[in-house]
């Protein structure tokens, strides 16, 4: 359905304009999408009750992104709402009336999550369900998009067959050559607790668009990042890693020789996605949403590339056990949704990746320092 069609007739002149839920807006992601489209003329909703602050202390607070949206953007409005509130989740959707939601609100730690088991369970599963039948009581026909990980896969990723590189891991299966489709098998691997809550939510999503016929999407994402993520040592590696560096501060390396890849996508380039979807939905998809194979690198490359930007040494101890379920090498193929979205592309570079992060860390970013809460309305 098309969003004129999804959206409200019977609205004032000022509600008249399309109006998006965003859970998680002080996130790297959820703050990426609220930018994005206040900048193309919506309102904006965000729901965000800092509870990353309380998975990682203070060097996850997110509130200085909340102070800074609700100073910068036009038709924004924080919501203090915890998605595990089910009826306060329904409410705040009637009031609203959105004509879009994209959920980006988790417990994203696959290692914090064995020590929350509950609360991982009830953020990542029970929070997701809390907001798509709130959403379906409401409306079956606004376009859902729900940021998934490519942590359903499990350690499954690890069987696929590998060569040993100087300062990296790859697929040595030319039927990977294009790295993990959405395809690949999810069941009877071991996941983390944090994976197999994001299972639940994922496979939801899809049951709703399946079921349902609501516009709904898993985008299960490879390395998310970008200047705005409050990367902390169990979340957000390379924004740690590089903040890391800067302060010579050491990092720790679990495993695999420190040749483990990952593929980075500029969270610019996942708020882009959510804006395509939103104008052209499908019902209970999935994709695999990363920065693909010219977007991978190892920590090895990862140290020496921040070491030649800051000519800073990069101090580290290795770990000889790897983190459980793990990925020795993963990358997105991004060839589904590139097919289903062909204006959608990569256009971040892990250069200007490196040099965004690099550029919020050092100096520190002046929205974190000066930025108060004097005078915000919080609803």
């Amino acid at each position: 359905m098309s969003l004129r069609a999804a959206c409200s007739e019977d609205r004032s002149t000022k509600s008249f304009m399309r109006r998006i839920l965003v859970t998680g807006s002080s996130g790297l992601i959820g703050s990426e999408v609220c930018t994005f489209f206040s900048q193309h003329g919506w309102e904006v909703h965000g729901l965000d009750n800092n509870m990353r602050a309380a998975f990682f202390g203070a060097a996850g607070d997110t509130r200085w992104m909340q102070y800074h949206l609700q100073k910068t953007l036009p038709h924004f409005t924080h919501h203090e709402v915890d998605i595990r509130d089910r009826t306060g989740i329904r409410d705040k959707i009637k009031a609203i009336r959105p004509d879009a939601v994209v959920h980006t609100a988790a417990q994203p730690s696959h290692d914090k999550a064995a020590s929350i088991v509950f609360e991982d369970f009830d953020i990542n599963a029970v929070g997701t369900l809390n907001l798509l039948e709130g959403l379906r009581q409401f409306s079956t026909s606004v376009p859902f998009v729900h940021m998934s990980t490519n942590k359903v896969y499990g350690d499954r990723p690890n069987t696929i067959k590998l060569t040993e590189l100087p300062t990296r891991w790859d697929f040595a299966d030319e039927a990977f050559a294009h790295g993990v489709a959405e395809g690949f098998p999810i069941d009877q691997s071991v996941h983390s607790l944090f994976g197999a809550s994001k299972v639940a939510a994922d496979i939801m999503v899809q049951e709703y668009g399946k079921y349902f016929g609501m516009p709904t999407c898993s985008l299960r994402g490879g390395c998310l990042t970008g200047p705005n993520h409050a990367g902390v040592e169990l979340h957000g590696y390379l924004s740690y890693l590089i903040k890391c560096n800067l302060e010579q501060r050491e990092y720790t390396v679990f495993g695999h020789q420190g040749k483990q890849v990952r593929d980075n996508i500029h969270s610019y380039d996942v708020a882009r996605f959510c804006y395509e979807f939103i104008k052209n939905p499908r019902h209970g998809e999935v994709y695999n949403i990363g920065g693909g194979k010219q977007n991978t690198i190892s920590i090895l490359e990862a140290f020496q590339r921040i070491e030649a930007m800051s000519g800073l040494p990069m101090n580290y101890a290795y770990v000889e056990s790897a983190r459980i379920g793990d990925h020795i090498c993963y990358y997105s193929d991004l060839r589904k949704i590139s097919s289903h979205y062909p204006d959608w592309s990569i256009t971040k570079s892990l250069d200007d990746i490196f040099s965004e992060i690099y550029s919020s860390c050092y100096p520190v970013p002046v929205a974190r320092a000066v930025v108060s809460p004097a005078d915000i309305i919080i609803q």
